[in-house]
């Protein structure tokens, strides 16, 4: 084992499924000399080489286009976004082309469209974004938002060797903040598993990416106040683990959803759908939601971290439900 940022972890994924299969190869804006937009592919290029490690234009649909293309001649292309905001450009690639090619005429599509999502570091609001709902809509897609370095790392792998498309968020926060003991010797992450990151009594809290950490820390400042809350790392939100949220939604009888993306339209509401069709005689309280505000993220730090969940936001949600 050896502790590793998830920043570095992702960077070892990509040399490590790089080095296993001569097919994949790195596409993006600065990905070859420059090292990424923040380092993640430093020293791909002099370990690869140009026909493996494409710097393009600025042009977030060009690069996606032609990653589409390298997936339909057998290649297994990694597409890097600067800034995931910037995905919205080629939203016409991801989800018309990459996410209906299988279907329409039974061509795999093994391509990940990558790169740093969300807030918390003044980017203001072009490069502070959280997307991945507009993906999680999307049928023929994959949509991966790791919290953790060892998932970060097996996940990435996961889904370079996935012959769907896969979107996978990489919060930006966590690059140099986080770190944790990875496994030396070969390891994935299964798509599509949650994970209960703490077990607890008398609330779930479900979160992701960057949340998760605010949860874990909202549970235990509530322990000291004796409320058990049970923390699940969803990991992936398409698929969903519903199997995993509907077990710990019967084991708790309360439900609290937690993620940085705006309130309306996200993840929240369709796993809160997903309760009340499965487990509604489990519930002992309404399934709240602490997101996001619905606008644009702010620059100035004040209203940045009025704008954000947190902690102590999480926590007095989570007081209510338990109290309900």
């Amino acid at each position: 084992m050896a502790e590793i940022t998830y920043l570095e972890a992702i960077r070892q994924a990509l040399f490590e499924e790089m080095d296993r299969d001569p097919a994949v190869v790195l596409i993006g804006e600065d990905v070859g000399v420059y090292g990424g937009a923040f380092k993640v592919s430093a020293g791909l290029l002099e370990r690869f080489g140009w026909e493996r490690v494409v710097d393009t234009p600025i042009s977030e649909t060009g690069l996606v286009g032609a990653a589409v293309g390298m997936s339909y001649l057998g290649l297994r292309p990694v597409a890097e976004m600067q800034f995931m905001d910037f995905i919205s450009c080629c939203f016409d690639q991801v989800t018309n082309f990459a996410a209906k090619s299988h279907y329409r005429w039974g061509a795999p599509v093994p391509l990940v469209v990558r790169g740093p999502s969300g807030g918390g570091v003044h980017g203001s609001a072009f490069h502070s974004a959280n997307p991945e709902a507009y993906f999680a809509h999307t049928p023929g897609l994959k949509v991966i938002c790791p919290a953790t370095a060892y998932d970060a790392k097996g996940l990435l792998k996961s889904a370079i060797r996935d012959n769907n498309p896969v979107v996978f968020f990489e919060h930006k926060f966590l690059y140099r903040r986080i770190k944790d003991e990875v496994p030396v010797q070969e390891y994935t992450v299964p798509i599509g598993k949650a994970a209960v990151r703490r077990q607890g009594r008398d609330l779930t809290i479900l979160s992701y990416a960057a949340m998760l950490h605010a949860s874990l820390e909202a549970a235990a400042e509530l322990a000291k106040d004796n409320i058990e809350a049970e923390v699940i790392d969803l990991r992936t939100l398409l698929p969903l683990d519903r199997e995993t949220i509907l077990a710990s939604v019967r084991k708790t009888n309360k439900l609290l959803v937690v993620h940085e993306d705006t309130r309306t339209g996200g993840i929240a509401g369709e796993i809160a759908a997903i309760v009340t069709e499965s487990a509604f005689e489990d519930l002992d309280g309404p399934i709240r939601r602490v997101t996001s505000l619905d606008t644009p993220v702010p620059y100035a730090p004040v209203l940045e971290d009025y704008f954000l969940p947190n902690a102590a936001k999480i926590a007095a949600a989570a007081r209510e439900l338990a109290c309900y």
